[in-house]
C-alpha cells in the first residue's frame, strides 16, 4: 500500500511541475475590445515611439542574471482628445521581433492608461528587449507617454526602476 501512496505522490508532482503557466498580457482580447477603425482622411499627426524594457539584468557578473516583471504603461496625456496606438511591437535583445500585441488602431480616451505586462517568467526579451510603438493623434495634442516599470523581490529584497520611451519618428 505505501508503495502506491509514494508512485501516485511521485505522479502528482511530476504532472503538477510540467503544467505550463499562461502569460499576461499576450491574450488578444485584452486589446480587441480597443479596437477602432480611424479614416485615413483624418487630419492625425503620425509619430513611432521606442521604449527599453528589462526582463532580465545581471546580477553579480555577466553570468548570473536576474528576471524581472516589466509593466509597460501607455498613456494618453490629453485632457481633451482621444489618440490612436497604431501598432505595440516587443523585441528581444538581438532586434528580433518577439510579438506583437496589436497591429491595428486601438485608442486610449483623455487622460486613459492602459498596460502591457511582461510577467517575470518571460525571459525571451533577454537584458535589452524592447517595445515600438506607433501612433497616430489630432493636431496640436499632447504625445502619448510610454514607460517601462520593472519590479522583482525576493525575501526582504526589492528592485525597482523606470525607463521611457523616446520619440524617433
Amino acid at each position: 500500500m505505501t508503495k502506491y501512496y509514494i508512485f501516485f505522490t511521485l505522479i502528482l508532482l511530476i504532472t503538477s511541475c510540467t503544467q505550463k503557466k499562461e502569460l499576461s498580457s499576450i491574450n488578444p482580447e485584452n486589446w480587441t475590445k480597443r479596437a477602432i477603425n480611424i479614416s485615413t482622411k483624418d487630419s492625425l499627426e503620425y509619430g513611432k515611439s521606442y521604449l527599453s524594457i528589462y526582463s532580465q539584468i545581471y546580477s553579480l557578473s555577466e553570468h548570473k542574471k536576474h528576471n524581472l516583471t516589466a509593466m509597460v504603461s501607455l498613456r494618453n496625456t490629453s485632457d481633451k482628445d482621444s489618440i490612436y496606438i497604431l501598432s505595440a511591437k516587443y523585441y528581444d535583445t538581438h532586434g528580433k521581433t518577439i510579438r506583437t500585441y496589436f497591429d491595428y488602431p486601438i485608442y486610449l480616451a483623455p487622460m486613459e492608461t492602459t498596460e502591457i505586462i511582461i510577467d517575470e517568467i518571460d525571459i525571451t526579451g533577454g537584458t535589452g528587449s524592447n517595445f515600438l510603438f506607433e501612433w497616430k493623434l489630432p493636431k496640436h495634442s499632447s504625445e502619448p507617454l510610454f514607460e517601462g516599470i520593472m519590479t522583482s523581490t525576493m525575501g526582504q529584497q526589492g528592485l525597482s526602476f523606470t525607463t521611457q520611451a523616446k520619440r524617433i519618428e
